[in-house]
């Protein structure tokens, strides 16, 4: 018997579907003060031609110059560094630019107010010397210097422990913080199997759905590859710094699960992020789908990307979001300031028309939280009798993403129903997700799910972008593998394996996947035969310890083509039947009784799935890791008043599992192995034929 996991006392946090979101637009406090610079050196002391500028020490072998000014009348003046009690002719020359392409370093031309990075030749070091200075060999002269103080300690890069193993073979060798903006991952492997894992970073005590993608190596926000040992750097988006967050994790959004983390020290002192860091990697690109304006925000749980650009009187926008099939975006001026408002919005209901097969844009009023009844509601302008202010430039729909850009005036051509655009403060704005009526309006409802939250955007700033880019989907996907049939067996096993992307989970059940799912006799999720009224038992090793959910898995029978069934609330779990796997103390809390050892099928390098040509093939890139331990053994005699059909699930998660047919004594089922569905059902037909053939002349 499987020792008795304590119930839950109270209920997992529930992520419904938010239709309309909107975030605060309070930054996070960093903790250190931007901007920063480095460890201040000093200001440059002026003798001639103008010097001017201050300095400071980025890491031990660069120097930062912020403000510089020379004339540039020096015939042979360059920057210059020695170990000398005084700048003197036995310095040495520091070339800048850096990436100087002719024979000789050049001559420093004139500066206004330039900010200049400068690295140490030679390998020498900050303290290797003792002065910097703006020297012409030519007359020996010293234009302007500042002196290195005594026991200055720069910054430097700060080495971590490596990434927690959680899942999805995760693992790395330490990670350095190599500047406030850039990581340093050596050695790194990932199996690349979760389905929505991205890096990730945000705050808190452990790493939760509230946090922040970070592009991969390349720039790129798509999920996440897999890796065999690679070493890689990735780099904080937009004015994100390390100071700024607590952990790094591969995290999977759509699952909200956890597969490693590092944790990152409160008393950072890294160099800042001024460009000294060389990326070693291919160079980075950006993913957006836009490429019009530098201003950008991403609002809707950072789903909704909002591009904006003032042209004369008018602001010119963009939209771009992964919407499904006659879904709407709509974007606008909230009905109130300092405050999220529907009653009185002024907004932009934006969508592909599959009709039409374009974009489609329209000026919409919300005078009520009902549908439009022509005199009032959630209704297009021109159905109360204004005009539609709003000019579609173009759309399109590429890789999963609908982009759509409109114009529309700044000022509120009609007072009663338009708001107007200010360009010289911040202002409240709301956004939405939502269906499409029949009539290919906006629905009201789907405007009623809100937060509460004061989303500002300030329409006349220049370079106010901090958008990352949406990840794309690939449309080029390969077949999936033909479903997999157990019949006539009374003993099963139950462990954790892959779910084999395109191939696998999703492909068979048409359900998002996580990146894992039942192995059932070491066969992906099969579809299982049972009788009623027989006995059958299941040696279940989907994991005991409760600390880490990526590895809790009790296994349990339901009606429920979800399952789930301890992280739902009170009253989604009353709308499953639950018919094994699962007890009830004495004060009516449910807890999984199958509850074992955690063994799980895992990659050998990285997921193989998409170039294995079927199933066979695939479990030959697998191997078996099993903890100490023993199985859960689960009992389940099958009553006679069962339904047909039934799933075995995971308790702690949603779509692990699938089908379980349920039929009657000496029915003909499907032969255990590789079948296709319409195969499996045809040679069930056929058996179901010959059984009743008897019986069908009799009748005539």
């Amino acid at each position: 018997m499987a020792p008795r996991v304590p119930p839950p006392r109270g209920i997992l946090p529930h992520y419904s579907v938010v239709l309309l979101l909107l975030f605060s637009a309070a930054p996070v406090l960093s903790r250190r003060q931007e901007p920063y610079y480095g460890r201040l050196i000093g200001r440059l002391t002026q003798y001639a031609h103008g010097i001017r500028g201050t300095v400071y020490a980025v890491d031990e072998s660069t120097i930062y110059v912020r403000g510089f000014a020379y004339d540039g009348t020096g015939p042979d003046a360059y920057f210059w560094v020695g170990d000398s009690p005084q700048p003197s002719p036995e310095g040495i020359l520091v070339p800048y630019p850096e990436d100087y392409t002719t024979r000789d370093p050049p001559v420093l031309t004139a500066h206004s107010n330039s900010d200049i990075l400068l690295r140490l030749p030679g390998g020498r070091r900050l303290k290797d010397i003792k002065w910097i200075s703006v020297w012409c060999r030519r007359f020996t002269v010293n234009f302007g210097d500042v002196f290195i103080p005594q026991g200055l300690d720069p910054p430097r890069p700060r080495v971590l422990p490596e990434f927690k193993r959680l899942a999805h073979g995760l693992r790395s060798g330490n990670i350095s913080v190599l500047d406030a903006k850039t990581f340093y991952i050596p050695n790194l492997h990932y199996d690349g199997a979760g389905p929505d894992a991205y890096f990730w970073v945000g705050n808190g005590s452990e790493p939760s759905p509230f946090g922040t993608k970070v592009p991969n190596e390349m720039g790129s926000l798509k999920p996440l590859r897999g890796y065999q040992g690679e070493d890689i750097e990735i780099v904080l988006p937009g004015k994100m710094t390390a100071y700024d967050i607590d952990w790094l994790a591969v995290w999977c959004v759509e699952y909200r699960h956890n597969f490693g983390h590092v944790y990152i020290p409160k008393d950072l002192d890294v160099p800042p992020a001024l460009g000294q860091t060389k990326i070693t990697t291919s160079s980075t690109t950006s993913q957006t789908p836009f490429s019009a304006t530098n201003n950008c925000k991403e609002i809707l749980d950072k789903r909704l990307q909002v591009r904006w650009e003032i042209q004369g009187d008018h602001v010119q926008i963009t939209l771009a979001a992964r919407l499904r099939k006659e879904q709407y975006m709509a974007f606008g001026i909230s009905g109130a300031e300092g405050r999220a408002a529907m009653l009185g919005a002024d907004v932009v209901v934006a969508y592909w028309d599959t009709r039409l097969n374009r974009a489609v844009v329209s000026d919409y009023t919300i005078t009520h939280l009902a549908q439009c009844d022509n005199e009032r509601g959630v209704c297009p302008d021109a159905k109360l009798g204004g005009s539609d202010d709003v000019v579609l430039v173009s759309g399109s729909q590429k890789n999963g993403i609908t982009t759509v850009t409109y114009r529309r005036p700044l000022a509120a051509t009609e007072p009663t129903k338009d708001k107007e655009v200010l360009t010289s403060r911040s202002q409240s704005v709301i956004a939405a997700f939502g269906p499409l009526n029949s009539k290919y309006e906006a629905n009201a409802h789907s405007f009623m799910d809100t937060t509460r939250n004061d989303v500002q955007l300030d329409f006349g700033a220049q370079n106010d972008n901090t958008c990352i880019g949406l990840a794309e989907v690939d449309p080029l996907a390969p077949s999936p593998w033909p479903p997999r049939v157990i019949s006539r067996t009374h003993s099963l096993s139950a462990r954790i394996g892959p779910a084999a992307g395109p191939r696998g989970y999703s492909a068979l059940t048409g359900h998002p996947s996580w990146g894992i799912a039942w192995y059932i006799n070491d066969q992906l999720i099969p579809e299982i035969y049972v009788e009623r009224g027989k006995t059958y038992t299941f040696y279940v090793e989907g994991g005991e310890d409760r600390t880490n959910p990526a590895k809790f898995h009790p296994f349990y029978i339901s009606d429920s083509s979800e399952g789930g069934f301890g992280q739902k609330r009170e009253e989604e779990q009353r709308k499953q039947r639950v018919f094994a796997g699962v007890a009830y103390d004495s004060e009516g809390y449910p807890y999984p009784t199958a509850v074992g050892r955690y063994c799980e099928w895992t990659h050998k390098t990285i997921d193989q799935a998409a170039s294995s040509a079927t199933f066979e093939d695939y479990m030959k890139t697998l191997q078996l890791e099993c903890n100490d331990g023993e199985p859960a053994v689960l009992n389940w005699t099958v009553a006679h008043e069962t339904p047909d059909l039934l799933y075995y699930q995971c308790y702690t998660h949603n779509n692990l599992g699938w089908k379980i047919h349920v039929v009657d004594p000496g029915t003909p089922v499907p032969q255990s192995g590789d079948r296709t569905a319409a195969g499996a059902a045809a040679t069930l037909a056929v058996s179901l034929a010959h059984a009743l053939l008897p019986a069908l002349l009799l009748v005539r």
